[in-house]
């Protein structure tokens, strides 16, 4: 993608998003303390997040925006992998911030994780299925590599969640087993991405772009140009991720008040992390699907899952470590039937050689199935 000088390099709208962020950042820093005190009350709370929420989400859609551009300059699956890593980037700052923070929300990384998964192996695949469908007919996909995203996502997630209900201390990890798991999943997870970009890379492109030799090909040499604005969507995509870094805190405080005031499970500040991180790749799968890209779609949902579950636990768990926070992980006998569900489903819907829209709506009925007992356990 060449830059003219009639077509710019970065829309308005980035521009906005840019001195919208940093402009909200500069007011915390100056008038956090005070807005955010003791004196806090649901009237300056409410209002505290929505503008939080409002400019972490405008940054998010940034990013994804910046990160979209740079996944078609430098095809997959790296782009894909750039686009999922700095929204899991987004997310691990979110949970971290929570834990941190003066509040006390132990199984604040297990919902999210949970949510996550909910939200993006059911909600999201769920939809991919039926709008591609819908537009494309049956579509297909590479089974391979989908094959291993899933065995990514059973093997981890059972560590992670459903591992600690059986340990000596219920639902979570002693210190040693903590630093091990911590220290296996971020080993596993580094291994499968120098796979998916270096040696296994055509098993995450589209069936016909996986021509023989393909994958042992030389690329092209890059244009100049395209160098220069790879290098210019970079930085500006770190400078979005910098507002949700800094206004991260204080959305944990006042989400944390809003949990306390209003009775809400305490479930509900993992799903609105899920929310905020991932709407924006939410669309951006949604549309590759559309699109008859089905495994782009299907790298931007399993991915971004593996991603998730392979920074996230290790993460949380050193927090915990260092801090000497209480750090819960194990799911509830409830969450372990859904838990079980959405991998086996997901395994059959992936199964064949084409996706089909009768496996969408298997997918919804699940998610429909969580949020019921999110409420109403």
């Amino acid at each position: 993608m060449k830059h003219t000088g009639s077509s710019p390099l970065l829309a308005p709208v980035t521009w906005l998003r840019l001195f919208g962020s940093w402009s909200i950042v500069g007011l915390f820093t100056v008038f956090g303390s005070q807005w955010l005190g003791d004196s806090l009350n649901g009237t300056t709370a409410t209002l505290a997040f929505l503008v939080l929420f409002i400019t972490i989400l405008a940054a998010s859609f940034g990013v994804v925006r910046e990160a979209d551009h740079l996944a078609h300059q430098l095809g997959e699956p790296y782009g894909t992998l750039i686009l999922t890593l700095s929204i899991v980037l987004i997310e691990v700052i979110l949970i971290a911030s929570v834990l941190l923070g003066p509040g006390d929300f132990p199984t604040i990384g297990r919902d999210s994780i949970y949510a996550v998964m909910m939200i993006i192996l059911n909600l999201i695949t769920g939809l991919c299925l039926i709008a591609g469908a819908a537009r494309n007919g049956d579509q297909a996909f590479n089974r391979q590599g989908t094959r291993t995203y899933l065995s990514m996502i059973v093997l981890l997630t059972s560590m992670a969640l459903i591992l600690p209900n059986y340990t000596r201390t219920a639902g979570e990890f002693s210190t040693t087993q903590a630093i091990a798991i911590s220290i296996l999943t971020g080993l596993i997870y580094a291994l499968f991405l120098s796979l998916q970009m270096g040696s296994r890379r055509h098993d995450y492109m589209q069936p016909h772009d996986t021509v023989p030799g393909a994958k042992n090909a030389t690329p092209p040499p890059r244009d100049p140009q395209a160098t220069r604005a790879m290098l210019i969507r970079s930085l500006v995509l770190i400078a979005l991720i910098l507002p949700i870094v800094l206004l991260a805190h204080d959305l944990a405080i006042v989400t944390d008040y809003g949990i306390a005031a209003s009775g809400a499970p305490v479930a509900v500040g993992g799903v609105l992390i899920a929310i905020i991180v991932f709407t924006p790749e939410s669309i951006t799968a949604i549309k590759a699907a559309m699109n008859n890209e089905m495994q782009r779609a299907i790298n931007l949902c399993l991915g971004a899952f593996v991603s998730t579950v392979g920074l996230t636990v290790p993460v949380v768990l050193l927090i915990g470590l260092i801090s000497g926070k209480q750090v819960v992980m194990g799911i509830s006998n409830t969450d372990m039937v859904l838990f079980l569900l959405t991998v086996m489903l997901s395994m059959l819907s992936f199964g064949g050689p084409r996706t089909s829209p009768i496996h969408g709506y298997m997918h919804l009925m699940v998610f429909a199935v969580f949020g019921l007992l999110l409420f109403y356990p």
